[in-house]
């Protein structure tokens, strides 16, 4: 199997699973006061330490979480709802179509709930104009949440310059930049947002494992109760092994990433050079948008078919996020940057690792050729 769905998921790399099961074999709970606890706390502020070394922020800014999903809910509902306890009132929400559906998910509830939520309006691949943010904010306006990197195309945004505008405004500004470590250079004090969510297991650490960064000052309540864990802003017993393992992890994958972002490129580039003569193709990533990334359309054929088809031929992709899978809805990022139902339904992504080499992607490159000519519907 060649497997080019790093995007969904990057397989725990050798370092992460050693010290995964280092950790593990620690008895302590690291909340417990006795020697055995205090080796676990050891374990777990060391897994801390490392992310935020990665990142280039204070270790104590980072919240310890289950991932991406659970930490863009707790920005999202966390902030709206202190702000509503202080005006009284549902204020505004602004947003952008093609988040993952960890963002639109409480978004629309909070709609639902009187919130007034504005959607931005993405190019042909995906990115945001910074003037329209300037023309979005409002008085009312309790938080912005953009992405850094999207899951699907890639497209990356300009995330300081959005960032500045929400901060000129008072406004909190979070990201989802799952998507972004061992890709894309990771800089939270430059980007100058106030959140951000992050999940190990894109970066080659476990899975259910995550971090939230909150700048410090920000105004962040729980949204689970029930203990004193994590500053008492996300309540329940750590991973000590999970953490321990993401930290590992990252190291590895931010030191190797400037090469690792060149390697992309080059695979990328090859990818598209070799399926460039299949018929009806189109393209749904930008040439600047994260080079994981790949997104294309098979004109006339059938989503459905084309991954059965390249699954029989022995590679692994996907027609969009993995969170969505097995719905066979057509995307929603696809069809928020202008693409009918059929050619949504038509349309592949492809992502790539360090650990993918250019013989996989030009085998890969031939299956799509194959499985583009058995799925014409």
């Amino acid at each position: 199997m060649i497997y080019l769905d790093y995007a969904a998921t990057h397989p725990m790399t050798p370092e992460a699973l050693a010290a995964y099961a280092q950790a593990a074999a620690l008895p302590g709970n690291p909340a417990s006061v006795h020697a055995a606890g205090q080796a676990a706390r050891e374990r777990l502020e060391e897994g801390r330490a490392r992310v935020a070394s990665a990142f280039g922020v204070d270790p104590r800014t980072l919240i310890a979480n289950g991932g991406g999903t659970e930490g863009d809910n707790h920005v999202l509902l966390g902030v709206t709802r202190a702000w509503q306890d202080r005006h009284g009132q549902p204020g505004h929400l602004i947003t952008t179509p093609t988040e993952h559906s960890a963002v639109l998910a409480p978004a629309r509830a909070l709609a639902a709930q009187g919130w007034a939520v504005t959607f931005l309006t993405p190019d042909r691949f995906g990115r945001y104009d910074p003037a329209q943010l300037a023309d979005a904010l409002r008085e009312d306006t309790a938080l912005v949440s953009i992405h850094h990197a999207n899951n699907e195309v890639g497209a990356v945004q300009n995330t300081p310059a959005l960032a500045a505008l929400a901060a000129a405004r008072g406004v909190p500004y979070h990201t989802d930049a799952v998507q972004a470590p061992g890709v894309l250079p990771v800089d939270l004090t430059g980007w100058g947002v106030t959140f951000a969510t992050f999940s190990a297991h894109k970066w080659g650490g476990p899975r259910s494992v995550g971090f939230l960064y909150v700048r410090r000052g920000a105004e962040l309540p729980p949204v689970t109760l029930g203990g004193g864990q994590e500053g008492g802003v996300r309540p329940g017993t750590q991973d000590t092994a999970g953490v321990y393992a993401a930290g590992v992890a990252l190291t590895h994958a931010a030191a190797a990433q400037p090469a690792t972002l060149a390697h992309l490129h080059a695979l990328r580039e090859q990818f598209m050079r070799e399926v460039a003569g299949i018929p009806d193709l189109s393209v749904n990533h930008a040439p600047d948008s994260s080079p994981k990334v790949v997104n294309v359309t098979v004109g006339g054929a059938d989503g459905e078919a084309l991954l059965m088809n390249l699954d029989m031929l022995g590679v692994a992709a996907s027609a969009g996020s993995a969170c969505s899978a097995g719905t066979m809805q057509p995307s929603h990022v696809l069809t928020a940057l202008g693409l009918d139902e059929a050619q949504a339904r038509a349309s592949l992504r492809f992502s790539f690792g360090a650990a993918t080499t250019p013989a996989e992607v030009s085998t890969a490159a031939q299956a799509l050729t194959q499985a583009a000519t058995w799925s014409r519907v």
